[in-house]
């Protein structure tokens, strides 16, 4: 072997411990839960539904955590900013006042 090869072959045993094989995390696609369950209304007035999409922060989760379509998102997006604006949830978390 030439060296070149011979030296990026042991460069994970260079301080004389193996590397285990990369595993890869792969997520499921998430699916929008009030596509798949209809009877589920977005509504400014119920918090206990717009809690679970706010961060402890106050700022309001992303699609991409949540699995909502881009349409129930922005339909959640103003229900939350709506139920700020009548003081039902918080703007932001009371360690950043």
């Amino acid at each position: 072997m030439s060296e070149a090869t011979n030296a990026t072959k042991n460069q994970g045993t260079e301080r004389g411990t193996t590397r285990r094989p990369y595993r890869r995390y792969y997520s499921r696609p998430k699916t929008c839960q009030f596509c798949t369950d209809k009877t589920i209304v977005i509504d400014h007035k119920n918090i206990d539904l717009l809690r679970r999409f706010v961060m402890d922060d106050g700022r309001i989760r992303p699609r991409k955590q949540t699995g909502t379509c881009a349409k129930h998102q922005r339909k959640l997006a103003k229900a939350v900013k709506r139920a700020r604006h009548i003081a039902l949830l918080p703007f932001s978390s009371e360690s950043l006042r």
